[in-house]
C-alpha cells in the first residue's frame, strides 16, 4: 500500500490521493441520484480520476505536437479528444480553439444557409398550393 502514497497533506501526513476529497464529494453529491457517499468510494473515485487525468495527459503528450516543445498544450488535448476513439466523449468539453472572427464568420454563413433553405422550402410549398 506504500506505493499508492502520492503526496502529503497540510499536517505532513502521507495521502493516497492528490485531489481534494471535499471537492470530489461536492461534485458527487451534485447528482440527484446520490444521497450518501461511502469514504472508500470517495477515495476510489478520486484515485480513478487522477489515473484518468494522468493517462489523458500522457496520451496527449505522446501523440501531440507538444512533444517537440517538451510541453503539453491545450491543442494536444483537444486533438486527442477529437481523434482518439477512447476520448471521443470529451470532444464537447475540449473543443478545438478557433478565433472569434472565424466563429462569427461560421455563424453568419450558417444563418445564410438556413435562410436560403427556409426560402427554398417556402417557395416549394407556394408552388404546390398554386398547382392545386
Amino acid at each position: 500500500m506504500a506505493d499508492l502514497v502520492v503526496g502529503k497533506d497540510k499536517c505532513g501526513e502521507q495521502r493516497l490521493v492528490s485531489l481534494p476529497l471535499s471537492r470530489i464529494r461536492v461534485i458527487m453529491k451534485s447528482s440527484p441520484e446520490v444521497s450518501s457517499i461511502n469514504q472508500e468510494a470517495l477515495v476510489l473515485t478520486a484515485k480513478a480520476t487522477e489515473l484518468f487525468v494522468q493517462y489523458l495527459a500522457t496520451y496527449s503528450y505522446r501523440h501531440g505536437s507538444g512533444k517537440e516543445k517538451k510541453a503539453l498544450t491545450y491543442s494536444d488535448l483537444s486533438h486527442t479528444a477529437e481523434e482518439s476513439e477512447t476520448f471521443q466523449f470529451l470532444a464537447d468539453i475540449l473543443p478545438k480553439k478557433i478565433l472569434a472572427s472565424k466563429y462569427l464568420k461560421m455563424l453568419k454563413e450558417k444563418r445564410e444557409d438556413d435562410e436560403e433553405e427556409e426560402n427554398d422550402n417556402n417557395g416549394d410549398s407556394d408552388d404546390d398550393e398554386a398547382e392545386s
